[in-house]
Order: C-alpha cells, then structure tokens, then sequence
C-alpha cells in the first residue's frame, strides 16, 4: 500500500481550511481546560492522585480496600483525586467523600464510559488525556494505585516517567496489592534492570503495601522531615511540567 501524496496535496482548499479551523479552535478548547483545572485545584493541596479499574463491582475486595484508603486519607487531611468514573475511582471519591477532606474527580468524556459517580465535592471534565494528566500530577503529594487496565498502568508509567526523568519532584508512589503486582514488579527487576533499560535504582521509586494504615504511614514518613507544599526549586520544576 503507497499513499498518494498528489492527491493529499490537490485537496480541495476549502477542505483543508476547515481543518485547520477546527484545529486552530481545539488549542482554545484545550487552553480552556488547561486554566480550569489550575484554578479550580489550586487549593486543595495537599493531595493524592488515586488510580484503579473502572471494572471493579461495588462488591469486590479491591473496591472496599480502595475506599477504606481514601477515607483514612481524607481523614488525615489529603484531598483525594481520581478519575471520577466508576469501580475504583469511585470507591476513592466515596471514601474521601465520607470523611473530612474535599473528594476531586477529573472525569474524562468517553464514548463507551458510563458518567461520573455522585461523590466529587469538585467535578471537572475534560475531553484530553493530556490536561488531565497534568491536573493528577500537578497537585499530588503521593500517587496510590490500586489493580487496575491499561489506564491504571498509562498513569503509573507516567508519574515514574517525570519522576525518573526530574520532571516533576519525587512523591510517593504507592502500589496497592502486592499480589496483583508482583509479576510487573519481577519483570521490572529480571528483565528492564537486567537489559539495562532501567537502573535498578529506579525500583526504589515504587512501595508496595496491602494495608490501609501502611499507606498513610508510607506517605507520613516521606514528608517527615519536609512539609507538604514544594520547595521553591519543586515548584520551578512543576511550572516546566
């Protein structure tokens, strides 16, 4: 199969003004999602980013443990931020919900996902991944991410990502579920770290915990000798992300 460049070049030029119209409107759209989110999420600090499957029924253990989490969480003082949809991210805004810091959803527009669950003190939509991803990595204080699709994992990998590469400022990243981990976790250590892909001191940017309370304590002992808000040089980093 060859593409026909003629044909691409002699489209009609009313065709390709129209495109580039709409083009040109979009960087408006997403501008507009961009100045939302930094306005409605500029006080809710400290914070933490919550990630898991939208497939999780109300009834499983992951949902219950997810909730227990938040609500220790929001009880500590964290606001608690997911994706705002069903299964996990709902189990995370309910269990904020229920106690005494705000619960944040971020909801992305979906073609095939059911709407937002009822448990956001703060709602917001979006319609890019990408401003999204900002909005769960800008605030954060810590990431906890609970069994979860390949969503789950695109915002693991990203949050390791920044911090690996300096781009944002080192947080906790807490994986929830040592079983349901341990397979990654051994391919990272027997096949990345031994391929020399990654170093091995890159494992050291993930915890693994199956308790609720050890959560929280995991992310007490990280700022234990720190406060919450970033430096002045987290915060140079955080306006570059």
């Amino acid at each position: 199969m060859t593409i026909n460049i003629r044909d691409r070049r002699h489209q009609p030029r009313g065709r390709k003004d129209s495109q580039l119209t709409r083009e040109s409107w979009r960087v408006f759209q997403i501008m507009a999602e961009f100045v939302e989110g930094f306005e409605e999420l500029a006080s809710i600090s400290p914070s933490v980013s919550f990630f898991g499957s939208a497939r999780t029924p109300r009834d499983h253990a992951y949902y219950a443990l997810a909730e227990e989490i938040a609500r220790l969480l929001s009880d500590s003082g964290f606001s608690v931020v997911s994706g705002g949809g069903p299964g996990i991210m709902e189990a995370a805004n309910k269990g904020a919900f229920e106690g005494k810091s705000p619960s944040i959803g971020l909801n992305i527009m979906l073609p095939l996902e059911q709407g937002g669950n009822p448990y956001q003190d703060i709602s917001l939509n979006f319609r890019h991944f990408f401003a999204r991803k900002v909005m769960f990595v800008k605030h954060a204080s810590a990431y906890v991410v609970m069994p979860g699709g390949f969503g789950t994992l695109d915002e693991f990998a990203e949050i390791l990502t920044l911090v690996q590469t300096g781009k944002t400022r080192e947080i906790p990243i807490i994986l929830v579920g040592s079983r349901f981990w341990q397979g990654l976790l051994d391919w990272f250590r027997h096949t990345l770290c031994e391929t020399g892909t990654i170093d091995s001191s890159d494992l050291n940017l993930v915890q693994v915990h199956d308790e609720p309370r050890a959560v929280v304590d995991a992310i007490f002992a990280h700022y234990e000798t720190r406060g919450f808000q970033p430096s002045p040089e987290e915060q140079e980093i955080l306006l570059e992300l």
